[in-house]
């Protein structure tokens, strides 16, 4: 199968194309670096694994949760490339994909998935991974890193540790791991089996905290209203 994955959740970007059984990697700085070296990125290796785009069975990337400004740019960039190529879009959960890194570099098969969510919080999602597949929980959490509770078994991993090295589940075990774009495709093929992958226009971020930046035009509609209110009445004659 043909795969293109991304990821730009994190400070790191993750690129990777997976052609048949070769795959072809790109790691870099992420963050606000993002958005200028993605299409590079993944030109580069398209042109590597001498692949179009319409030859591609789905374009995967990491929704979320995550930075807001990279979950937007991967979305954004995702439902371009997958719209021009008429080809579907899988997009699938960040904290899935570090529970998969474990797997894969720590064979960690009881995982909770804690990835740092800035502003003193981590998102965190308990996973198993039985008979083959990962049991996906249906809500994902947002809480300070000393609330985090962890179940006896489960090593937790992320990028969170050593964030809050002392306040973050002290008494578990820990490893490193990131939502890579090589985990994507590995949990690729078994999301497009069930029937998981979306129209370009479908694909959405998956946001866990409500908002952290107002928009211009919320910013604008709050002001005039201010304004407004700060209005004297106009007597009535």
């Amino acid at each position: 199968m043909n795969f293109l994955a991304l990821d730009t959740s994190t400070d790191t970007l993750f690129v990777a194309v997976q052609r048949g059984d070769a795959i072809w990697q790109y790691s870099g700085p992420g963050a606000q670096q993002s958005s200028s070296q993605l299409l590079p990125a993944i030109r580069q290796l398209m042109s590597e694994a001498g692949l179009a785009f319409k030859e591609l069975d789905a374009i995967a990337f990491g929704r979320g949760p995550g930075s807001f400004t990279g979950l937007r740019t991967a979305c954004a960039i995702t439902q371009g490339l997958a719209f021009a190529a008429k080809v579907p879009v899988l997009p699938i959960d960040t904290l899935l994909a570090v529970a998969e890194e474990a797997r894969q570099l720590h064979g960690c098969n009881e995982v909770m998935a804690v990835l740092d969510a800035r502003m003193n919080e981590v998102y965190h999602a308990p996973f198993s991974y039985e008979n083959g597949d990962w049991i996906v929980p249906e809500d994902f959490g947002l809480c300070a890193p000393e609330a985090l509770q962890v179940p006896a078994g489960l090593t937790v991993a992320g990028n969170a540790q050593h964030v809050y090295p002392e306040q973050l589940a002290p008494q578990a075990a820990h490893v490193h791991a990131l939502p890579t774009a090589t985990a994507l495709l590995r949990l690729a093929p078994a999301l497009l089996a069930k029937g998981c992958a979306v129209p370009a226009e479908q694909a959405l971020p998956r946001y866990i905290r409500d908002k952290v930046a107002k928009t211009t035009a919320e910013r604008e509609a709050e002001k005039r209203a201010a304004q407004l209110a700060d209005t004297p009445a106009t007597p009535t004659p």
